[in-house]
């Protein structure tokens, strides 16, 4: 029988070759467009963290700078600064300082080799590109920090945060656990009434809710910003409830047959094999206390000593908007724990995430 001499020998027309190289590519097409998808939002950071690193006057360049933060070379030879311009030879492109400016012919001396005297170069220099050098500077934030006062905010949001996650965590895990465990009358009907309140905006109780806290004195205190946390909250409750929807009853059966009560299945049969969930409901209340502003600009406003740092960092961008690289600064410093949290505990966190949206 005769083989068609058009197909190679070493070609693999298996239908497993065939498969293979469809998931190979199609492996490869949903990684390009999540890369693709990453570095667009990334790009705000990004430039985020450069304009940090520049000084006023990098920032006072013409658009056609380096987007890095860099700023023209120069050195020093006999007693005066001179730039330094990428200056086309016969032996390449060199970098060169512009000694004595001319029409037709200009002097440049090697900045590796100042001593061995002039270079004679024929054209007009100011067709030359200026040389660039990488000049980050550091001293941004070491000086918002010192502006921004910024361990006292550090300290006050934490001391929020935590002491609110806390709360969170009482209440939603035992307002979850009575929801997935318990035979309650009209539980479906409650816990429908409990979801529809996410719907809720904060702005139609907002008044109503600073009328009761005035009234009692909690108005700049910490106290409206920690305790309502305390009562549960609608969202936490239905991703802790999903989730412990998802443990076998027989667990619970296996601990009241050693006379284990409610309480104690909570703690020593819910709860261990809960950690991703809980871990999840923590970071997302740790990471809106840190965010939340309006909060704190209503209930704070008269206490300086005990704002945030979102209302810090807002108040800093009013005062020091002239200088952006120092505001740049103080909002990386603001992001760092959140992002260092989220990138400790993303394993967890993300198991969490997805096995709360699963429904036994």
């Amino acid at each position: 029988m005769a083989t068609n001499s058009l197909t190679p020998k070493y070609v693999n027309t298996s239908p497993y070759y065939g498969a293979q190289l469809r998931k190979f590519a199609g492996v490869a097409l949903v990684t390009l467009f999540a890369t693709l998808l990453v570095t667009i939002y990334l790009l705000p950071f990004g430039n985020m963290a450069l304009l940090s690193l520049r000084d006023q006057d990098m920032l006072s360049q013409t658009a056609d700078t380096p987007i890095f933060p860099m700023k023209p070379e120069t050195i020093e030879w006999q007693g005066k600064t001179y730039d330094v311009y990428e200056v086309p030879t016969e032996s390449g492109t060199r970098q060169l300082a512009l000694v004595k400016k001319g029409r037709a012919s200009s002097e440049f001396v090697d900045p590796a080799n100042p001593d061995a005297g002039t270079i004679t170069w024929e054209g007009s220099w100011r067709s030359l590109q200026p040389a660039w050098v990488m000049a980050p500077r550091w001293e941004n934030f070491p000086e918002a920090w010192n502006l921004l006062n910024f361990p006292l905010l550090f300290r006050n949001t934490l001391a929020i945060a935590v002491f609110g996650m806390i709360g969170t965590l009482i209440s939603c895990i035992s307002v979850a656990y009575a929801f997935a465990r318990f035979p309650l009358p009209g539980k479906n009907i409650m816990f429908l009434i409990l979801i529809s309140t996410i719907i809720l905006p904060t702005q139609v109780t907002l008044i109503p809710t600073f009328v009761v806290f005035a009234k009692i004195g909690w108005v700049n205190t910490w106290l409206p910003l920690i305790i309502p946390h305390f009562f549960a909250n609608a969202y936490n409750v239905f991703l802790l409830r999903q989730f412990f929807m998802t443990l076998p009853r027989e667990l619970d059966e296996a601990a009241m047959i050693d006379g284990a009560g409610p309480v104690q299945i909570l703690l020593r049969v819910i709860i261990p094999q809960s950690w991703p969930a809980i871990l999840s409901v923590a970071i997302f209340h740790f990471v809106f206390a840190w965010n939340d502003y309006f909060g704190p600009l209503i209930y704070l406003g008269g206490r300086r000593d005990l704002t945030t740092i979102s209302v810090g960092v807002q108040v800093f961008n009013f005062q020091y908007g002239p200088r952006p690289e120092l505001v740049q600064a103080t909002s990386l410093m603001a992001m760092v724990l959140p992002v260092v949290i989220f990138i400790v505990a993303q394993r967890v966190f993300m198991r969490g995430v997805v096995i709360t949206g699963v429904e036994k």
